[in-house]
């Protein structure tokens, strides 16, 4: 394993214990054994695990009591329970009281190690799930985000019945509207809430890397897998995979990606043994990914697999209405330590104004920046970002009509120039602030299209994901 993630194995027999800690460390872990339930607390007090391997039936202290206490201590620290006497309903029960899992005495080696592995890596999982929980404004139950707006709220309502099923969804938008918190909000509105939450970034996952982490790989199946990996598709068994910019998915991996789907089962590089998952599958892009399909871009057979239910997620300039209460969400998030209560009317006014190309990750990084440079109790318009404390362009757009008074060729400057800025604008929004594709579709050299960016202060970052 690439980093030896550190497991405590618990029994009350020391020779079951430490042959377990063998074939863990033999796996590539880093264990310790204790032999008591408050020698397992002890330990755990003195130094960090990602899992515990607990045997149930303990003098003292049973391991469902172990569970109990780590779960008040650190409920991060993901537990597996073992016992020799498999019972179906002290499994439930396990469960329900925040058990990883439950493996019956005697064990297959590899069952443990899978299982372990499993657990470690939805350790991982919910480590880098953090921040997207804390963006959520309320637990799983009654979890609202925060909107007013009939399109979001329409978004929602498609959402929550989806929930209801097993259907896989698409999360049609643009970069930075939401798209994954939307994903984490139908698992946690679904019966697989209490399973993992996986997202995959397609985007950033190398081509030829893609079977190994989506399917797991077994120990020299190619040079570098020093050990055992477990698939993504098996780290979210029972829960939801998050395709994130699904377009970006190498089409050399789509036909796979589609068998695992149907046949609910992957094989491991490397290994001749299918393995069984039970996952749903969510998605989202910022491409037209129905274009790409009818130019054969993009698998026919896969898209509609994946376009079960899809929702438009809207682009925060049609919901301008839900502004305000953003701008006051994050600066309760980002201004309540450093003693922001208020936003200067100019401030908020030009807040309301912006087209906001980013979206709603935009605005947020805008009122975090300012909370973090500002001088508290209020936030001002010179603590906003430069591209928001530009004054109202002094050419207006042709869609807001323009000023007709003035000599015919100044109203023709003023024209052409709110043509030009809208024309630029739109090819950097439709490729997502890629400056080479927008100078090629206008057919110009790349240096000219960033001399028009320069001419009117519009920067290809604002348009980037």
């Amino acid at each position: 394993m690439s980093d030896r993630e550190r497991v405590l194995v618990v029994d009350d027999e020391p020779d079951l214990a430490e042959s377990c800690a063998y074939f863990l460390e033999r796996a590539g872990f880093e264990a310790r054994t204790a032999q008591s339930a408050h020698e397992a607390l002890d330990l755990l007090d003195q130094e960090t695990f990602g899992v515990v391997v607990s045997d149930v039936r303990m003098p003292r202290m049973s391991g469902m009591e172990l569970l109990r206490a780590i779960r008040e201590r650190d409920p991060d620290v993901e537990v597996l329970l073992l016992t020799g006497y498999p019972d179906l309903q002290m499994a439930v029960s396990a469960i329900k009281q925040g058990a990883f899992d439950y493996l019956a005495k005697p064990y297959a080696e590899q069952d443990l190690i899978d299982r372990v592995a499993k657990a470690a890596a939805h350790r991982r999982v919910k480590e880098g799930n953090e921040g997207l929980r804390e963006r959520l404004r309320s637990g799983v139950a009654g979890r609202r985000l925060v909107h007013r707006s009939e399109q979001f709220a329409a978004a929602l309502e498609m959402l929550e019945r989806a929930a209801r099923t097993d259907a896989s969804v698409m999360l049609i938008g643009e970069s930075g509207t939401g798209k994954e918190l939307l994903a984490h909000y139908l698992h946690d509105a679904s019966e697989r809430r209490d399973k993992p939450f996986v997202p995959v970034d397609c985007a950033s996952i190398p081509a030829e890397l893609f079977e190994s982490e989506l399917f797991g790989h077994k120990k020299g199946a190619f040079t570098g897998a020093a050990s055992d990996k477990l698939g993504l598709f098996q780290v979210a068994d029972g829960g939801t995979l998050f395709f994130d910019e699904l377009g970006e998915l190498p089409a050399a991996f789509q036909s796979k990606l589609l068998r695992a789907i149907q046949e609910r089962s992957v094989r491991p590089v490397g290994s001749s043994e299918l393995r069984q998952v039970d996952v749903r599958i969510v998605a989202a892009t910022n491409r037209d990914l129905q274009r790409e399909v009818d130019e054969g871009i993009f698998r026919s057979d896969l898209f509609y697999r994946l376009d079960v239910v899809r929702i438009a997620v809207p682009p925060l300039r049609d919901r301008r209405g839900d502004v305000d209460l953003l701008v006051a969400h994050f600066l309760d998030r980002f201004g309540e330590r450093a003693g922001f209560t208020s936003v200067q009317p100019a401030a908020a006014e030009r807040l309301r104004a912006y087209h906001w190309p980013g979206n709603v990750r935009q605005l947020r990084n805008a009122i975090e920046r300012a909370c973090a440079l500002g001088a508290p109790p209020e936030l001002r318009l010179e603590d906003l970002p430069p591209e928001l404390q530009k004054d109202a362009p002094a050419v207006p757009r042709v869609a807001d009509g323009g000023d007709e008074s003035g000599t015919f060729q100044e109203i023709k400057a003023r024209r052409i120039a709110a043509m030009e800025q809208t024309y630029v604008e739109g090819l950097l929004r439709r490729h997502k602030g890629n400056v080479t594709h927008c100078s090629e579709e206008a057919g110009m050299a790349r240096s000219a299209f960033q001399k028009l960016m320069q001419k009117y202060g519009i920067r290809s970052a604002d348009y980037r994901d």
